[in-house]
């Protein structure tokens, strides 16, 4: 397998890396978080000028039909500015639109950036099991509540998992619904998470919703998005990695104790070793995902995904826990972009799986365990 990026990619990955630089430094996010969406209109954009929002959308309903290593270039890119606009959420959503099929308006206004979208799939007690669907639709009415939305008041759709049959934790009477998060019975709590993104809780009484797909069946639909989401969140904390990395470098030559740049203590020359390390397993095991994954059978992109999910886990928590040590208190304070890296590996590792949930899963996938 070649794991070479293309010309266009490399060229794609050019172009957002000098948005960031130019565009997208320390002090302009943090002028996007204070601001009543929790992100700046004008970086959004930038994303849609850049033609990000058009790169996963096939290009029937006006995209590019970006595969998932184009997807994991852009991904790696905004991670290393620490991006806070709705990007993720929305892509994640509109590629639920696109398996799920009959999306082609939506799709269109999302490759224009007319539209951001939200995936609606956890729930207060079922921690990362998208089977453990307790929210309930009849007749198209929705009720129960999910909770930790990425940006939910922030779309202008929602995409909503719900049973229409069954029991709580069956995989079968498992549906997906599109919701207007201003329609009537939907109730939207916002606020800011640790790493300064926005997430929401919500609750539906009797909201109407739009059946997308088969009625009962999302389930595989369901957790392919959440694989897919999984492998672009790889990619991101790939690039916070990266940068991180190269912050604390930064600092350990300019900080000098004893007279000296900490950085010629071999001590930690040897913990710096370890985090480039970190971060090269991390970059090879998130290619391999994106790179398999349309390919894949189910098993194999499962096994796959939990693969690169918890192996990147492992790497984010290291990396993140070294970079605060080595630059001592200063590592923690709000006024450190390193502070800020250390946060958002942190929400990475607990979003759509953490390094646990995924250890497990992959050991469940047939072919891991060889019986005689």
């Amino acid at each position: 397998m070649n794991f070479n990026l293309s010309d266009e990619q490399k060229q794609l990955a050019d172009a957002v890396h000098r948005f960031i630089d130019k565009d997208y430094d320390f002090e302009t996010r943090k002028k996007g978080i204070k601001a009543e969406a929790g992100h700046s209109d004008a970086a959004w954009g930038a994303l849609v000028e850049l033609g990000l929002t058009a790169l996963p959308v096939p290009e029937a309903q006006g995209g590019f039909s970006g595969t998932p290593i184009d997807m994991m270039v852009v991904m790696q890119e905004l991670g290393r500015g620490l991006v806070v606009e709705p990007y993720f959420a929305t892509v994640v959503a509109a590629y639920a639109l696109k398996l799920a099929g009959g999306q082609d308006a939506l799709l269109e206004q999302v490759a224009g950036g007319e539209l951001k979208l939200a995936t609606a799939f956890n729930e207060p007690h079922a921690r990362y099991a998208l089977n453990d669907v307790r929210v309930t639709a009849k007749g198209g009415k929705l009720n129960g509540r999910k909770v930790v939305t990425i940006h939910g008041a922030q779309a202008g759709k929602l995409v909503v998992s719900a049973r229409t049959s069954g029991a709580d934790a069956d995989t079968s009477g498992i549906s997906l619904f599109l919701v207007d998060p201003k329609a009537a019975g939907v109730s939207i709590t916002d606020y800011r998470t640790i790493d300064n993104l926005r997430a929401a809780d919500i609750t539906f009484k009797d909201a109407q919703g739009e059946l997308l797909g088969t009625e009962g069946a999302a389930f595989a639909l369901i957790e392919q998005v959440a694989d897919y989401a999984a492998v672009l969140l790889c990619a991101e904390a790939v690039g916070v990695i990266d940068t991180l990395n190269a912050a604390t470098l930064e600092y350990a030559k300019t900080r000098q104790q004893f007279g000296v740049p900490i950085a010629r203590f071999q001590a930690l020359q040897h913990r710096m070793v370890e985090m480039f390390i970190h971060a090269e397993q991390s970059r090879s095991i998130t290619l391999l995902a994106a790179a398999k994954f349309d390919e894949a059978s189910p098993e194999e992109r499962r096994r796959f995904a939990s693969a690169a999910k918890a192996r990147v886990g492992q790497a984010a928590r290291s990396v993140g826990q070294e970079a605060v040590q080595i630059h001592g208190g200063m590592g923690v304070t709000d006024e450190l972009p390193a502070a800020h890296m250390f946060k958002r590996l942190t929400l990475i590792n607990t979003t759509f799986g953490d390094v646990d949930h995924h250890l497990s899963r992959f050991a469940t996938q047939p072919g891991f365990l060889e019986t005689a």
